[in-house]
């Protein structure tokens, strides 16, 4: 589990209606001091009497560790179910049970490299602050945004300064080019040194696979449902196979959510692979 994980209870500073999504920046200076690229938070649901017992997990999008309200850190929240909707009604001043940072965070080359930045709908919102972090290293970085329409790509124009260029795509050829984002890449990653990606699993397969014949490291933060967070309820699972070739059940919300892609048995998401370590013979 991350160390640095605390549960606070934290008010709700401006929540604003970005494209399809919601915007939501929390008071949360435990949170923000410790939280790096790839980490999230879990949030809980309703008041005491709700029946949406489960928190919902959200990756982090940016943190500012000092400021007027001691820390504050942002994300991103699609209002798909009852859950994610109730957040982004919150106003504020309310206040969310919050629990974070969760989860580990991408690694960073100690050496500057030639980064692409892949990211599905919301799925590019932790990107940017790592765009930041490896721009300080000296780092070249691009990156892609796909999604199935134009008000679905998150890509703020503050974002865009952490990035060297910006390449989008949407299903629907709403905005930049039509089709899906690994379109892009014609199949080739001649130019990249490392690519670190966030999205649907089907994209993040995909990337994986591109990167396998490329020859190029493919990080890849899952969107799995996470439904306690500290790793206790085991819905997250999914198979990773070890460096020695064993397969084994790892936790999105512990071990992850960041995973080599190359590492993770896409064809068997959902599934407990035959020979995995521990599963019933």
């Amino acid at each position: 589990m991350n160390p640095d994980v605390t549960q606070s209870e934290c008010e709700v500073i401006s929540n604003r209606k970005v494209g399809a999504y919601h915007h939501l920046t929390l008071a949360a200076p435990a949170i923000a001091e410790h939280a790096k690229p790839g980490n999230f938070l879990a949030i809980s649901i309703g008041d005491m009497k709700s029946s949406m017992l489960l928190r919902r997990s959200f990756a982090i999008y940016q943190t500012v560790p000092r400021g007027p309200f001691g820390g504050t850190v942002e994300i991103i929240v699609a209002p798909h179910g009852p859950g994610s909707t109730w957040i982004t009604q919150r106003a504020p001043h309310e206040k969310l049970d919050v629990v974070g940072p969760i989860g580990n965070a991408f690694k960073i080359p100690k050496d500057p490299v030639r980064a692409l930045l892949v990211g599905g709908g919301y799925g590019s919102a932790p990107l940017f602050a790592l765009a930041e972090t490896l721009r300080q290293k000296n780092s070249r970085v691009e990156m892609a945004i796909g999604a199935a329409t134009a008000d679905r790509i998150f890509a703020p124009v503050e974002g865009k300064r952490s990035v060297h260029s910006l390449m989008i795509a949407t299903e629907d050829g709403s905005s930049g080019a039509k089709g899906r984002v690994t379109d892009l890449f014609d199949n080739s990653l001649s130019a990249i040194d490392i690519v670190y990606a966030c999205g649907p699993m089907g994209m993040l397969r995909a990337l994986t696979e591109i990167g396998a014949r490329a020859g190029v490291l493919v990080q890849c933060a899952v969107e799995e449902s996470m439904a306690c967070g500290v790793g206790l309820c085991m819905t997250c699972v999914l198979p990773v196979q070890d460096k020695d070739g064993v397969i084994k059940m790892l936790r999105s919300c512990i071990e992850g959510p960041i995973f080599d892609g190359s590492a993770v048995q896409w064809n068997a998401i959902g599934t407990i692979p035959p020979g995995t370590y521990g599963a019933h013979r």
